[in-house]
């Protein structure tokens, strides 16, 4: 499923002014000639980094690839509900599903890891699905858009509002989010690494001597929860003895040192965690 992923995602966005370009080209015929060649080159220019993003295999490009393809959804639907392009609105469907498989985030985060060792992605935060991230992601979206359209058209006032509040909002957005493209589980010759900015304020490294048991969770465990209570399986990384992390918390940057005899935690793998672990020998 790995090696069919960027085969797909490339081919997918390769032939979308094919499928999907019709129906958006039709949607913006009888604009205004400003706001339809704005939205035009904006388009392309979209569909060319988001292209660039699918040969290149980096958590920056995950963050492209998984913000630009539902923003192409949705303009499509739109299009397709004005009656253009009905065929690009259901050609989403199976590029949407393949840009959020585990596997895709697996094939993006590893592009620039080291041969020897193996990176997993970590689930989203639970609380952060029921409102905040789709939000952010609207945000990220509709700023810049909204910025390029109202100056097109000559709403100066609005649109340098727009550039104003929205453009920098829309960056700090867009930073946060790519930080959920940089929470992951990683194992190296030496043992078995936690870089989730998150929970813990430091990247922390557990040596292999020192890791009893990755396994799944149970719900009496003992462990530091660090979970965010995300969705999905947890696992946990038990240790032979007490170690002291330092859990992130909003108001320093130093954290809170907390000892702790294991960590639970939710990959969006947890499968290929286990397997992992078992070839790195270790305790499963």
């Amino acid at each position: 499923m790995t090696r069919f992923v960027p085969w797909f995602l490339r081919a997918a966005w390769a032939v979308l002014p094919f499928t999907a370009g019709p129906g958006l080209a039709a949607a913006l015929d009888g604009r205004d000639p400003a706001v339809r060649s704005a939205g035009s080159v904006g388009l392309w220019v979209v569909w060319a980094i988001v292209l660039v993003a699918t040969l290149v295999p980096h958590p920056i490009a995950l963050t492209v690839v998984r913000v630009a393809a539902p923003a192409g959804a949705v303009a499509s639907a739109v299009a397709a509900l004005d009656g253009h392009g009905a065929l690009g609105a259901i050609w989403w469907i199976p590029t949407l599903a393949v840009v959020f498989l585990p596997e895709t985030g697996a094939f993006f985060v590893n592009g620039p890891a080291y041969p020897n060792e193996r990176r997993f992605l970590l689930r989203p935060p639970g609380p952060l699905l029921l409102g905040p991230l789709p939000l952010a992601w609207a945000v990220l979206v509709a700023a810049p858009t909204a910025a390029v359209l109202l100056l097109a058209a000559k709403q100066w006032v609005l649109g340098g509002l727009v550039v104003l509040l929205g453009l920098p909002a829309a960056a700090l957005l867009g930073r946060s989010l790519h930080g959920l493209s940089r929470r992951w589980i990683v194992f190296v010759p030496a043992g078995v690494v936690v870089h989730d900015d998150l929970a813990l304020s430091d990247a922390m490294l557990f040596q292999k001597r020192g890791v009893a048991a990755v396994r799944p969770a149970t719900t009496d465990s003992p462990s530091l929860d660090i979970t965010q209570r995300a969705l999905g399986l947890a696992l946990e990384l038990a240790l032979r003895e007490p170690v002291t992390v330092n859990v992130a918390t909003p108001r320093t940057s130093v954290g809170k040192a907390t000892t702790c005899t294991g960590l639970l935690f939710t990959p969006t793998r947890p499968g290929a965690v286990l397997a992992e672990a078992r070839t790195r020998r270790l305790p499963s």
